[in-house]
C-alpha cells in the first residue's frame, strides 16, 4: 500500500507553498495580528481566485473537484504560513458539512459562494468554556426559529453564516443561519491569537434552515469534526514543521564558547523530541487522509489519532522554539509567540486533546465489544 502523495499533488503543494511564501509572510499574521483586520481580506481574495476554498467542492458546485488529498496539501501549507484567514472555518467545517449532509437546494445555494470566497461561513458549537457538552447545550430551535448563545465561534466575527448545533423536538439538529439577517447579534472576543478572530454570537429568533435530518445533529457534527479533525492536522503539521525549521536555523547561527548552540548535547535531544513528535504526526495525520479521501469506515480512529497527535507536536513546537531562542523567544519582535499563540488556538478549535484522547478510547472499546 503507497501513502505517498503523486507528483500531480506535491505540484499542487509546491504552488501552495511558493504562493504563500510570496502572499502571506509571516509579517501578514503579525500585522493582522497587531491592527484592527479581522483577517487578511487581500490574501483571502487570492486563495479563492487560486481555487483552494473549492479543492474538495465538486465542480457541478462552483468548486475545483480536485479532492481530499490536495485539499490536505493545502491546508499543510496554509498552517506553515500562519495564514490570517479564516481557511478552517469556511472550508474544514461549513463546506465539508454541506458535503457531508446538505440537501441538493442547500449545496447549489451556498457551495458556489463558499468555494469562490463570496461567503465565509463557520461552526457553532460551544456555549462557553469547556468542551461542548450536549446535555447542556441551551440553544433551542422551535418552529424554524433559533434563539440561545454560542461562544467562542472561531471567525464568528467576520463569517456572513454559521452551521449551529440545537436543541430541538427530536433531540439536536445542526441548522444553518444567516448571521447578516434578522435576530442575530454578534461581537468580537479578546482571544490568544488575534490573528483569528472569535466572536460571541446571540440568537433571538433568528431564521434557521435544518441541514441534513431533523434529529440527527449531534451524529452529523461527530462525523464532521471526524473529518475536520484530519484537515486541521495538516495544518497544525504544517505550523510544526516551520516552527522546527526557524528554530533550528536559530540555534545554527546563535554562538555560545565559540560554537553553534545546536552542537549542544542537551539541544540535540530536543530537536530530536520534537523530530520525532512531527513524524508521529504526519504518519497518523497520512493514515487520516487515507480514511478520509476513501471514505472508509477507519476514519473515526484515524482521525482521533491524527488529532492527538498533531496537537502535541504543534504545541511542542511552539514551546521549544520560545525555549530554545531562548531570552529573545520571549519577545514581541521576535515571531515565536506567533506559532505559540497558533498552536494553542488550533488544539482547542475541535475540542480539546483530552476529549479527542476519550473519544479514541470509547472508540476502540466500541470497536472490540463489536
Amino acid at each position: 500500500m503507497n501513502f505517498d502523495f503523486s507528483e500531480d499533488q506535491k505540484l499542487v503543494q509546491k504552488t501552495a507553498r511558493d504562493y504563500l511564501a510570496e502572499h502571506s509572510p509571516l509579517g501578514v499574521c503579525r500585522r493582522v495580528l497587531e491592527g484592527k483586520e479581522l483577517y487578511d481580506a487581500t490574501l483571502w481574495k487570492g486563495v479563492a481566485e487560486m481555487g483552494w476554498l473549492g479543492a474538495a467542492i465538486p465542480e457541478e458546485y462552483g468548486g475545483a473537484g480536485l479532492g481530499h488529498l490536495e485539499l490536505v496539501l493545502i491546508a499543510e501549507e496554509i498552517g506553515r504560513a500562519l495564514a490570517p484567514i479564516p481557511f478552517s472555518s469556511s472550508v474544514y467545517l461549513a463546506s465539508e458539512a454541506l458535503l457531508l449532509a446538505g440537501s441538493e437546494d442547500q449545496k447549489k445555494k451556498h457551495l458556489p459562494r463558499l468555494a469562490s470566497g463570496e461567503l465565509i461561513a463557520t461552526l457553532a458549537l460551544a456555549e462557553g468554556a469547556g468542551d461542548p457538552d450536549l446535555a447542556s447545550l441551551e440553544t433551542r430551535l422551535e418552529g424554524g426559529r433559533l434563539s440561545g448563545r454560542k461562544l467562542p465561534v472561531v471567525d464568528g466575527d467576520v463569517a456572513g453564516a454559521a452551521l449551529v448545533l440545537a436543541r430541538d423536538g427530536k433531540g439536536h439538529s445542526l441548522v444553518w443561519v444567516d448571521l447578516g439577517g434578522s435576530g442575530v447579534s454578534r461581537s468580537s472576543l479578546d482571544s490568544l491569537d488575534p490573528s483569528r478572530s472569535q466572536a460571541e454570537i446571540v440568537f433571538a429568533g433568528a431564521p434557521a434552515e435544518v441541514v441534513g435530518k431533523s434529529g440527527e445533529g449531534a451524529r452529523l457534527v461527530e462525523r464532521l469534526l471526524d473529518r475536520a479533525a484530519v484537515l486541521m492536522a495538516f495544518e497544525q503539521l504544517g505550523g510544526a514543521q516551520r516552527a522546527l525549521e526557524i528554530t533550528r536555523e536559530y540555534a545554527m547561527g546563535r554562538y555560545a564558547f565559540g560554537r553553534p548552540i545546536a552542537s549542544f548535547q542537551g539541544l540535540k535531544h530536543r530537536f530530536a523530541e520534537l523530530y520525532c513528535a512531527i513524524e508521529l504526526a504526519r504518519s497518523n495525520a497520512y493514515y487520516g487522509a487515507w480514511a478520509l479521501s476513501h471514505g472508509n469506515d477507519e476514519l473515526s480512529l484515524a482521525a482521533c489519532g491524527a488529532r492527538i497527535s498533531a496537537c502535541k507536536a504543534f504545541e511542542l513546537a511552539g514551546e521549544e522554539m520560545i525555549q530554545i531562542h531562548g531570552g529573545v523567544g520571549y519577545t514581541w519582535e521576535y515571531d515565536c509567540h506567533l506559532f505559540y499563540r497558533r498552536s494553542k488556538l488550533l488544539s482547542l478549535a475541535l475540542g480539546s486533546p483530552s476529549d479527542w484522547r476519550e473519544k479514541l478510547v470509547c472508540r476502540l472499546e466500541a470497536r472490540d465489544a463489536a
